[in-house]
């Protein structure tokens, strides 16, 4: 089967959400009120030029790189030390953002540390950053049993955050995207993972208060939220949620990453995290032409998006 088009779909999806989102980031949500995003623009935080992706995309490009060849965990963990220290993957050939949690952890690889231990597994290790660039993998695992996916987002999420909670975040984010990948509708997908999710996570002798911690996904209804509910910061359960509230609150791919990004805070991530998540739904053509046409290394992508089609379509 040809996934060309659901690759491109979650490459392009999320290095879009992501470069709008860079230079907002930081800003308040009480500001994008009255200063809303509402086209892809330049400079700002980090005064990047019009296009310009963050550590997000280049980690996710990192990743699916990578999965360009067998599946082997030193060679992600390879890229993102060549990302680090040779700016591989970034869109001006500069790192201009890194996450503490992903910092230490490429710092543990260089030292040595095998990949599955060197990312950090205290509490207040739940960062975003391995959600943010998970999305790849989805082409990977989508077809294995649930038991194989969970292992495998495990040890690509430990590679930089090992706690469980990151882990499951990761985890229900690929579980979402395998849904849209079989055709199902949002909120069937939704309703279909409050009890598969929750299910697995218990069979495999998960802490009830861990689980506990996705209650507003996978007890409550997160799109009856209203938007003073939805958190944006760097936690990464505040950031699936509100990728998953935008997913399910919009009906566009430009509406859902402009309602990410208008949330302020951490905007480049949720933005990107949010974009993925909804070029896969809508598709390559619903992204905005002209934003897809700003992207720095928009080629590169799109060889790399054929690779993995390539590398994949016989997994």
């Amino acid at each position: 089967m040809d996934y060309l088009d659901p690759i491109k779909s979650v490459l392009f999806g999320l290095v879009v959400g992501d470069a709008i989102g860079v230079p907002v980031e930081f800003k308040s949500r009480d500001y994008l009120k009255t200063n809303p995003v509402t086209h892809m623009t330049g400079y700002g935080t980090y005064k990047q030029p019009l296009g310009t992706f963050s550590d997000d995309s280049s980690l996710s490009f990192c990743l699916a790189e990578a999965l360009t060849n067998d599946f082997d965990l030193q060679i992600i963990a390879d890229n993102f030390l060549k990302w680090k220290n040779y700016a591989f993957w970034t869109a001006t050939d500069v790192v201009f953002d890194i996450g503490n949690a992903t910092r230490e952890a490429i710092f543990n690889i260089s030292n040595g540390v095998s990949p599955e231990m060197a990312g950090g597994t205290n509490e207040n290790d739940n960062g975003n950053g391995s959600l943010m660039r998970i999305s790849p993998l989805l082409f990977y695992v989508h077809k294995m049993p649930i038991s194989d996916r969970f292992e495998i987002v495990k040890k690509v999420s430990s590679i930089t955050h090992g706690h469980i909670r990151s882990i499951i975040s990761c985890f229900y984010y690929i579980e979402f995207m395998i849904g849209i990948l079989k055709g199902k509708e949002l909120k069937i997908i939704y309703y279909e993972l409050k009890d598969t999710i929750t299910d697995y996570l218990s069979k495999i002798s998960i802490e009830q208060t861990e689980i506990k911690h996705f209650d507003r996904l996978l007890v409550n209804n997160i799109y009856g939220f209203s938007d003073e509910n939805i958190k944006s910061s760097g936690y990464v359960i505040d950031t699936l949620e509100a990728s998953i509230w935008c997913l399910l609150t919009t009906s566009t791919y430009k509406e859902a990453v402009l309602k990410a990004v208008n949330l302020g805070g951490d905007t480049d991530t949720t933005g990107c995290v949010t974009g993925g998540i909804a070029g896969l739904y809508y598709g390559y053509n619903s992204i905005p032409k002209k934003w897809k046409g700003s992207i720095k290394k928009r080629d590169e992508i799109e060889d790399l998006a054929e690779r993995l089609n390539e590398k994949i379509k016989y997994v």
